[in-house]
């Protein structure tokens, strides 16, 4: 298959595109910054092409002669001194959404695969609800579609265990908001594989794919693992809603989108992420990757030199 992805630069996108790879499928990854990531283009099967996803004519003709589409688009946090009130979650995950489908549409593709995030739709955090209006979209398209919905990701360049530990180097005390906030943490290459199943079986058109791991943990057993995996000693302090609502704003005072904590991640919190329905990794046959098999590696320093 041909298969053309947006968000295939980023953290699961590279994955999901070697693995593609491997089964033999060429696949084209779109980006608005070809020199941010020229690594991606040296990838045998992997062509790297640069453009405007927002642009629907762009996009139509980039999506010409494809099998399929692969939407990993996501944001996690909004730009801007207190975000921008819900806009470019909006813009990331709704419009963007709605393009894709018009442009798979246009080029005369009918297979989209989406993703998603547990509780999508559900809660008060513009994350959720724009996740949620981006499903219904998918689901009202006409187009043979699979939609994927997993819990926090892991993995080497997450934005959870790394940015946790990136923290827990500045201080022996971790205050934390929502420290008994619920997670199924699963490993980027199981979601990888998941992707990749999905794309050739008939039984997942239509269907919703909840992605959960091995275990249920607590956001603060989340920063005792990853202090402990560190070989630090860190004393994680759990923090009442009220002061936790205070360091979320305090933190969205950032002024860019890769904020530590957000009101927006404060408010997803309240809304436990963990699988509900019918298990996806299990119903696609696939064995769950364990947070101690790969985390304690991922978080080593990396060598250094060429």
């Amino acid at each position: 298959m041909r298969i053309v992805m947006l968000g295939g630069s980023g953290f699961v996108g590279q994955v999901l595109a070697r693995r593609l790879v491997r089964d033999g499928h060429g696949v084209v990854v779109l980006t608005r910054n070809r020199s941010r990531h020229r690594e991606v283009a040296l990838w045998p099967g992997v062509e790297l092409r640069e453009g405007d996803v927002y642009d629907g004519d762009w996009l139509a003709a980039q999506c010409a002669g494809a099998d399929a589409v692969v939407n990993l688009v996501g944001i996690l946090n909004e730009s801007g001194i207190g975000g921008a009130g819900g806009r470019e979650f909006e813009r990331a995950h709704v419009q963007l959404t709605q393009t894709a489908i018009a442009a798979a549409r246009r080029a005369g593709v009918s297979r989209l695969l989406q993703m998603s995030a547990l509780n999508a739709g559900s809660g008060a955090s513009h994350y959720l609800r724009t996740r949620g209006a981006a499903e219904a979209a998918v689901q009202a398209s006409g187009l043979r579609w699979t939609i994927f919905r997993p819990s926090v990701i892991f993995g080497r360049g997450d934005g959870l265990f790394g940015r946790f530990a990136e923290l827990l180097k500045l201080s022996p005390l971790m205050p934390l908001a929502g420290a008994d906030a619920r997670f199924q943490p699963v490993a980027v290459e199981d979601v990888a594989e998941a992707f990749a199943r999905a794309l050739g079986r008939d039984d997942s058109i239509g269907q919703i794919h909840e992605l959960g791991g091995p275990e249920v943990v607590t956001l603060a057993e989340i920063v005792r693992r990853t202090a402990h995996w560190m070989g630090l000693r860190r004393i994680v302090l759990p923090m009442p809603k009220s002061i936790g609502w205070l360091q979320a704003a305090a933190f969205g005072l950032w002024p860019f989108a890769n904020k530590p904590l957000s009101l927006d991640n404060f408010r997803s919190l309240a809304v436990d992420s963990v699988v509900t329905g019918e298990d996806g990794l299990m119903r696609l046959g696939i064995a769950k990757t364990a947070m101690a098999q790969t985390v304690p590696g991922d978080l080593a320093p990396r060598p250094t030199g060429g």
